[in-house]
């Protein structure tokens, strides 16, 4: 059964807790928080206290999306009560393996994103350490964007792996879902997948996480 991470990028910031509270009535799985840096990516948008804002404002657990650089430095200060992911970049470790034990060693689940043009055999001799692969089907620092198509065919290779090495990392998927791909996308291998301005773009917001839960279900 596939779930659902609105990521929160894509709200109106001025109404962050009334939207939140929206998708928490749609049924939401996850709230996604997309946090840059300003220079791993080229977008800035909100920190430690923004989130730790938000414990205890919503019953739904958070997903952490790290798009900074040294992530490790910046770690702690996501780790709240209702953290259940936080992912950092591949491309932004040095020491990915360290990292991710830093985050599990928090009582944290760990994962970690691939950029579009990064193959997943990067992850080859840490698979076995991860909770969550998360694809990256745009290139990070800004919503709305298309679907870039060659993310199937990673999703694909992803589920086949963890299939043949017995492992139970999920796949998550963020950049372009919508309500015409979120059943291939399921199907393909996504447990987990985030919608941003598919979802804060609606006019009933509430309703469009439950069209997207009926369509991953």
């Amino acid at each position: 059964m596939g779930q659902l991470a609105p990521s929160i990028l894509s709200a109106d910031f001025s109404k962050l807790g009334q939207h939140i509270s929206l998708i928490e009535q749609g049924g939401a799985d996850y709230v996604h928080m997309d946090i840059m840096d300003g220079t791993f990516v080229p977008n800035i948008t909100f920190g430690g206290p923004v989130v730790k804002s938000m414990v205890g404002k919503t019953a739904v657990p958070f997903d952490i999306h790290l798009m900074v650089v040294r992530p490790e430095l910046r770690i702690p200060d996501f780790a709240t009560p209702q953290t259940a992911y936080i992912t950092v970049h591949q491309e932004a470790c040095t020491h990915l393996h360290r990292v991710i034990q830093q985050i599990k060693g928090l009582g944290i689940k760990a994962g970690v994103a691939l950029n579009p043009a990064t193959p997943e055999t990067t992850l080859d001799y840490v698979l076995e350490d991860l909770d969550l692969v998360l694809v990256m089907s745009v290139n990070p620092g800004f919503g709305g964007q298309k679907f870039i198509p060659s993310a199937m065919d990673k999703i694909r290779r992803l589920d086949k792996i963890r299939k043949e090495r017995g492992l139970s990392f999920k796949i998550e998927l963020d950049g372009g879902a919508n309500l015409q791909n979120a059943a291939e996308l399921t199907a393909a291998g996504v447990d987990i997948l985030v919608a941003g301005s598919a979802v804060f773009g609606a006019e009933d917001i509430p309703q469009r996480v439950r069209d997207f839960k009926a369509l991953i279900k």
